[in-house]
């Protein structure tokens, strides 16, 4: 059973902190290569680089290049990470993930740091908020979005164990720990109740998770019982879960860093659409670019907070 810890005090660690613990660690165990495009002091990887320096490239300011290499070393039978920005990673290397690692399925994992709007002050250049979208459209490519830094490390270990590629998403900005690490195990294209309710769910993904518990509390007080539900796969999605959910409560809220075009909300509205036909609504990025702010206050900015699910799930009603 899956142990949550999570309260408003809970300290907060960076989901690229424990990628970049990940994978110094495992690098004992497995045998896999770690690539960066000059950023591994932000990536992390710097930390497995130190390690183990025959196992770590850094590829310069070159990302398409970098995940090329990355392709040429997992063509030879090797596992490899590739990590950047992910606005770099998956945006200026696409055709390169496209072509060289997706088409012929390659055991390459793009783990992108730095997504989302709390990328923060580097403003709209950076905050990438089309990953999930872009990615998810990929066929073979499996998408990940960790919601702490319990759930990444655990991915981290589970993505190497799966053949083929994968894009996993990953914070600047340090979150709320959800999960109690001895308890808990990641698997696949699994969701994950975080609590059980009738009257709506809450399909959240990523550092929403928190945001979601925050608006049980809420909307409980309103009389309103919320489950929530984390779904850290994007692709392949547990359509199970959601249908389930869909039928008990009949109302589904999505909740994303992320546009609200191509992300978690599309992907549920995929499930239902065919299956059960729900009302819905989506908390996310509108159709807009980011724009430059501390971290914490663009949540606020843009509604991607405990107050703007409770709206969302009003709406509902």
């Amino acid at each position: 059973m899956v142990k949550i810890i999570y309260d408003k005090n809970a300290k907060t660690v960076a989901t690229r902190v424990a990628y970049g613990n990940a994978l110094a660690d495992l690098g004992d165990k497995y045998n896999f290569f770690v690539l960066d495009a000059d950023l591994s002091g932000s990536t992390q990887t710097a930390i497995f680089g130190k390690k183990f320096p025959d196992r770590f490239i850094n590829c310069g300011i070159a990302e398409s290049n970098m995940i090329s290499v990355a392709a040429g070393i997992a063509a030879s039978g090797v596992p490899a990470f590739a990590s950047s920005f992910a606005m770099f990673a998956c945006g200026r290397a696409y055709e390169q993930i496209r072509n060289s690692v997706a088409y012929p399925e390659l055991n390459v994992k793009i783990c992108a740091s730095h997504a989302g709007v709390t990328v923060g002050e580097d403003g709209a250049t950076h905050q990438f908020n089309e990953d999930i979208a872009i990615m998810r459209s990929m066929p073979q490519m499996t998408v990940v979005n960790p919601a702490d830094a319990t759930e990444a490390y655990a991915a981290v270990e589970a993505i190497l164990n799966h053949y083929g590629p994968v894009y996993m998403r990953l914070g600047r900005f340090a979150v709320p720990v959800v999960f109690e690490k001895e308890s808990y195990k990641f698997e696949l294209g699994k969701g994950v109740v975080l609590a059980d309710g009738s009257d709506v769910v809450i399909f959240a993904t990523g550092i929403m998770n928190a945001a979601a518990l925050d608006a049980r509390e809420m909307l409980k007080a309103e009389g309103i019982d919320a489950a929530v539900v984390n779904i850290h796969t994007i692709k392949p999605i547990d359509k199970e879960i959601i249908i389930k959910y869909a039928e008990k409560t009949r109302r589904i809220v999505t909740a994303e860093e992320h546009s609200v075009i191509g992300g978690l909300g599309s992907a549920v509205a995929d499930v239902t659409s065919e299956y059960c036909p729900t009302r819905m609504a989506r908390v996310g990025i509108e159709d807009v670019f980011g724009t430059s702010g501390k971290a914490a206050e663009l949540l606020d900015y843009y509604n991607l907070n405990a107050k703007g699910i409770v709206n969302k799930v009003k709406s509902l009603f």
